[in-house]
């Protein structure tokens, strides 16, 4: 632990005097666990970003409905991340450094019952000093981070034996949480967190009478040098899919020009959404607006995941699944490998790599009942091993037992 005690100091350091040259009070009584805090015992939920804050929405929300006696702190290491759990209602601040004196302030200033640490964010101080039950959910351990901890000699070991449960994100890392210690009472079920995603309920009744879902498809979080594949693709599957439509949502909204350029010199007809225009006659509906891609997803029959025919690594394929939609996808999926290989084993998703592929893929696709087969088939494939609710049911029997 004395090497953990040195370099987390170090690193203490190097951010305190970021803070202070900034004159950050604000940020600087924060990571140090001062300032005032909220009466009452608190159920402590920490993650890195807004990310993956994010993908633990339904998680917090079964939270908070299970145990409203116990309501949530949230910390995050970027103020993005503290934003949006304010927006959902959630006393949140900067996460405080991992130093002993610093931690147990923590726990004391907020009577802190237990705590929640998401994916790879396991800080030592934290963990030995909580007085409640710690877990690990969407837990993971690549074999970098597993080498890396073996410089700490036996520590991880011993923080391991202080969690009480652990739902790792996929099979490598449980596997490897097993090896480095992890008592077996504490193993959970396999659930990547993003796959507890629910569709919206939420929809636009001007867009769904607009648009056939049969005869509509979906380019979703696309990238440049995307786009020329996406239009080019639609050229041909339009030549034997008569009134077929495209919805092209850029990753980027502020790309939304060059994509119009491109659309209109393809020679197809485009409304835009930022700009209000009507799509009932347009060939292409560009959705160049940020937050909504809810509504588009219930439109489409077919919908190809960006990022993937570039170096980007691909976006998620749980969110598109989620709405039975018939998934296509390029070779690129580093982001999200273990999903998309689920997809490839259940021959549930389409792989393309050109537009002639990506072109006779949606032709393949037009017969509705073949987009809802292979819609249903990535449903399937994707479903996780347990949802929220049998995930904080795990939790509160803990917490309970742990009075």
């Amino acid at each position: 632990m004395l090497l953990y005690r040195l370099l987390v100091s170090i690193f203490a350091l190097w951010v305190l005097a970021g803070l202070v040259l900034r004159r950050d009070r604000t940020a600087l009584r924060q990571r140090l666990a001062a300032g005032p805090a909220e009466p009452g015992p608190h159920l402590w939920l920490h993650a890195a970003s807004n990310g993956e804050l994010a993908s633990a929405r339904p998680l917090v929300d079964a939270l908070r409905g299970a145990r409203p006696d116990l309501p949530l702190l949230v910390t995050c290491n970027s103020p993005t991340g503290v934003a949006l759990a304010q927006s959902w209602g959630l006393a949140a601040r900067l996460a405080p450094l991992d130093l002993g004196w610093v931690a147990r302030r923590m726990h004391r200033k907020w009577q802190v019952r237990g705590h929640i640490a998401m994916e790879s964010e396991l800080w030592p101080h934290r963990v030995l000093t909580c007085p409640g039950p710690v877990f690990v959910m969407g837990g993971r351990l690549t074999e970098g981070t597993a080498r890396g901890w073996r410089l700490f000699g036996a520590l991880q070991r011993r923080l391991l034996r202080r969690i009480a449960y652990v739902s790792a994100q996929d099979a490598g890392s449980l596997a490897r949480y097993r090896a480095a210690g992890l008592p077996a009472r504490a193993a959970g079920p396999v659930v990547d967190l993003k796959a507890l995603y629910t569709p919206e309920t939420r929809r636009d009744p001007a867009l769904c009478a607009t648009f056939d879902r049969r005869l509509t498809w979906l380019a979703a979080s696309t990238h440049e040098g995307e786009e020329e594949v996406v239009l080019a693709a639609h050229l041909r599957a339009r030549a034997e899919i008569p009134g077929l439509r495209l919805i092209l949502a850029p990753r980027h909204p502020r790309r939304a020009e060059a994509v119009l350029r491109l659309i209109v010199e393809t020679g197809l007809s485009c409304a835009r959404r930022s700009l209000g225009q009507d799509p009932a006659t347009a060939e292409v509906y560009l959705a160049d607006t940020m937050g909504e891609m809810g509504l588009l997803y219930p439109l489409a029959g077919r919908i190809f995941i960006g990022g993937t025919l570039t170096d980007r690594g691909g976006h998620t394929p749980y969110e598109p699944a989620a709405y039975g939609a018939a998934l296509l996808h390029g070779p690129d999926v580093a982001n999200f490998r273990a999903p998309f290989a689920r997809l490839d084993a259940a021959h549930a998703a389409l792989q393309v790599a050109s537009a002639e592929d990506l072109g006779a893929a949606l032709i393949r696709l037009a017969p509705p009942d073949a987009q809802d087969a292979l819609g249903g088939a990535a449903q399937a494939a994707l479903r996780p091993e347990a949802d929220a609710q049998e995930l904080v049911r795990e939790l509160t029997e803990r917490l309970d037992a742990a009075g």
